[in-house]
């Protein structure tokens, strides 16, 4: 919670509360991003990991 000097006006309160709100929220954004990233990443590596130790069977050539 933002901390508000008394000797402000309602109006420059709401306007610095606005400011602070809106500098946490972009560093929450920011944060689930990388976050996000970083389970992408994760994730991609587990899976090529796992088809690397699977081989895949060549395709069979259909008769006609």
């Amino acid at each position: 919670m933002a901390i508000i000097p008394k000797n402000m006006t309602n109006a420059a309160a709401g306007k610095l509360r606005r400011a602070q709100e809106a500098s946490q929220a972009m560093k929450d954004h920011e944060a689930e991003r990388l976050a996000t990233r970083a389970k992408t990443e994760r994730l991609r590596a587990e899976r090529l990991a796992r088809e690397a130790a699977t081989p895949v069977a060549a395709p069979t050539k259909k008769r006609r």
